[in-house]
């Protein structure tokens, strides 16, 4: 399968080398959380394509999967039964971050696994110290290793996403244009911003991405409209649209940049990644 989409989109995978002939590789080291409570709202897609196209135009770049589902772990094509070690052992077992990190199919791209171990670190947090700033300690002594560390966290405000918001620089978050898009959103601002206020002053909201998308009904265009309402100027331009690809992909373990380049979600994808280095 990976050598016939490989031969199929040769010439789609001649992108620019943004970082290399801009130079902006040597100068950007940032932690982006992608966030919301709520699933089924695009965060694993978004992270593992973000991250994906970043490194596909040359950037050095870690998946971070901080969600006990693993889905951006396995959407990657990160077998589990090969995995020894992953996030939960360096929380938790103080196992330094760079020996669970492993290479990905992509070249410039790293994950950081996550496996359902990970389910019980919520608990053993509690009784640990600095147990909010963990992952920013494990993950600040990296971080001049990348240009760009992306966190794919899980769907609740615990206290895993509450490291995520600890050790970010900023945060995405994807929206999906559905009804009750906007439910619990106010709590999630809440706490982005008693995080900012107590634990991680320089916390910034890059922006919001609004996700599946569907062209042919009103409620979408609807949806948008309410979001931009309250996010004025954090909507990103690019919006991911409701795509059979985008969801095929995962089960190949692929980024939809090597399942189907041309698709329109891997379109959108590769705009969005453009949109947040530019506004970055």
């Amino acid at each position: 399968m990976l050598n016939f989409l490989k031969k199929k989109d040769k010439k789609s995978f001649n992108m620019e080398n943004i970082a290399r002939k801009s130079g902006l590789g040597d100068k950007i080291n940032k932690v982006i959380a992608v966030v919301n409570q709520k699933g089924g709202v695009g965060k694993s897609t978004t992270a593992i394509n973000l991250s994906a196209y970043m490194a596909n135009m040359g950037f050095r770049v870690l998946l971070l999967d901080l969600d006990p589902q693993a889905n951006a772990t396995s959407g990657i094509g990160i077998d589990d039964k090969k995995i020894k070690n992953c996030i939960y052992n360096s929380l938790i077992e103080e196992e330094l971050i760079e020996k669970i990190v492993i290479p990905s199919k992509i070249k410039n791209l790293f994950v950081v696994p996550s496996t359902i171990q990970l389910a019980g670190a919520e608990i053993e947090l509690v009784s640990l110290e600095s147990r909010e700033g963990r992952l920013k300690e494990k993950v600040e002594p990296i971080r001049k290793d990348y240009n760009y560390i992306i966190i794919d966290c899980p769907p609740s405000l615990g206290l895993l996403t509450v490291n995520a918001l600890v050790a970010a620089d900023e945060l995405i978050i994807p929206i999906q244009c559905e009804y009750y898009a906007l439910e619990g959103l106010s709590k999630l601002l809440e706490s982005i911003k008693l995080v900012k206020t107590g634990l991680n002053k320089k916390l910034e909201i890059a922006g919001v991405v609004m996700t599946m998308h569907d062209s042919r009904t009103k409620l979408a265009q609807q949806v948008v409209d309410e979001v931009t309402k309250h996010f004025p100027d954090k909507i990103y331009k690019t919006i991911i649209p409701r795509a059979i690809r985008l969801s095929e992909a995962p089960s190949f373990g692929l980024p939809i940049n090597l399942y189907d380049n041309a698709s329109k979600g891997a379109k959108a994808y590769q705009s969005l990644a453009k949109e947040v280095m530019e506004r970055g």
